[in-house]
């Protein structure tokens, strides 16, 4: 299990927001950007309520974070997701300059960080946030699971 006790604590109020979502009938992704060891952005994922296809979790907390810090650039935070970002997540956490990035369960579809393409790793970006996977991976993947395998039983 990577990640330290204090990246496992963060990711559990990433999870909590995740349940949000799920209560909303939203895929289950939650995130909490942190600094300086306090929540200045959440999000959980929100397209269909929101009927914005950016909503997602990610893209939510770093909204959050730049009104409440009154700026677009989030230097010297760490973003906590539960599952591994997509293309348009890296590009805003690269754009946000977010520090570092921790995520719970991998994407083996359409994970931009790890799994599919390795956006933060390309040489022509200006930012390079560091990253880590597979915090909590298992309590992520089966959050997921169990969502879509009751959509699975309910079509």
């Amino acid at each position: 299990m990577p990640g330290s006790t204090i990246d496992e604590s963060w990711m559990r109020a990433a999870l909590d927001l995740a349940q949000q979502a799920e209560a909303e009938d939203e895929v289950p992704v939650g995130a909490v950007l942190v600094q300086d060891n306090q929540i200045i952005g959440q999000g959980w994922n929100r397209p269909i309520h929101a009927h914005d296809p950016s909503a997602h979790a990610e893209i939510q907390a770093i909204r959050n974070a730049g009104q409440g810090q009154t700026n677009y650039r989030l230097p010297g935070t760490t973003l906590y997701v539960t599952l591994e970002p997509c293309t348009m997540c890296a590009g805003a956490i690269i754009h946000a300059r977010i520090q570092r990035l921790v995520f719970g369960a991998y994407d083996p579809r359409t994970g931009a960080i790890q799994s599919v393409a390795h956006i933060l790793d390309q040489p022509y970006h200006n930012h390079k946030p560091t990253y880590l996977g597979g915090v909590l991976e298992n309590e992520c993947a089966q959050l997921l699971k169990s969502f879509f395998e009751k959509k699975r039983l309910n079509k």
